[in-house]
């Protein structure tokens, strides 16, 4: 089985693939302080709950795929896999590393592996041209063409920054719980804020992707807007534009580079 880890500013994702199909999943906070032992403990007790792996470190896994947008832990779990995985290939997405994808934008080794893993797999999934809407610490958005080419996007705040800068910020303000209010209208600060929160982000959802499908193609109904990341589900119903959520879309990219780099080589 493939083992893929999407680590993120603030969550960790990790997914087990049997074949093409996505057995199981965890999901964790991102600690830049965690050393290569200490994720070597944590993987071997996750992984030594499913029935299909071994309670061995290492047994069951075939391969590992890897995307950071954080160096410090990228560079520990190199060393994971060298010293507790040294006979299992992996790869870990980084420049030199093939994904299939033209970066078309002024800088494209500035471009995060987690977004380009993420036009891969929209475009294997759902042809192009095609928009990812990546829920997390920051809210991105990334264009790709009908021809599979990264065109470049757009960054915003994610949904948990803008609520703590609230709290933070807002002298009779506070941290809220990221819910849907009774009604667009609060009836006290709390649903005040959280109508703020959810339907300015649906809005801006809207609004930047809709800018960016006129720009992709003649029409932009042609475009797919496709929404993942761990805050998604809380924007799905309320923004008009997204077409589809995948969940799982980084994780599916990362086994298609894998694949890419190992399976095929």
């Amino acid at each position: 089985m493939l083992l893929t880890i999407d680590v993120g500013n603030t969550h960790t994702v990790l997914g087990l693939f049997d074949a093409e199909e996505i057995v199981e999943h965890w999901r964790i906070s991102t600690d830049a302080r965690r050393t290569a032992d200490e994720w070597a403990v944590l993987l071997q007790g996750l992984m030594g709950m499913h029935p299909l792996l071994g309670m061995e470190l290492g047994d069951g896994i075939d391969g590992i795929a890897i995307c950071s947008t954080v160096p410090a832990v990228l560079h520990e779990l190199r060393e994971v896999t060298r010293r507790y995985y040294g006979d299992v290939p992996s790869v870990l997405v980084e420049p030199g590393i093939k994904t299939g994808v033209p970066i078309l934008v002024d800088h494209p080794k500035e471009v995060g592996s987690d977004r380009i893993v993420n036009s891969l797999a929209a475009m294997h999934l759902y042809n192009g041209p095609c928009i990812v809407v990546d829920f997390g610490t920051a809210t991105t958005f990334d264009a790709v063409s009908v021809r599979g080419e990264y065109m470049g996007g757009a960054i915003a705040p994610g949904i948990e920054i803008s609520v703590d800068a609230l709290g933070v910020r807002g002298a009779q303000l506070r941290k809220i719980e990221l819910a849907r209010p009774r009604s667009v209208i609060g009836k006290n600060t709390i649903e005040a804020m959280q109508s703020g929160i959810l339907y300015g982000f649906a809005g801006q959802v809207d609004g930047v992707a809709e800018r960016m499908a006129r720009e992709l193609a003649d029409d932009p109904d042609d475009v797919t807007v496709i929404a993942t990341g761990g805050l998604a589900p809380l924007v799905l119903g309320e923004a008009s534009i997204i077409d589809v959520h995948e969940p799982w879309l980084t994780l599916i990219g990362l086994r298609l580079v894998y694949e890419r780099n190992v399976s095929t080589s």
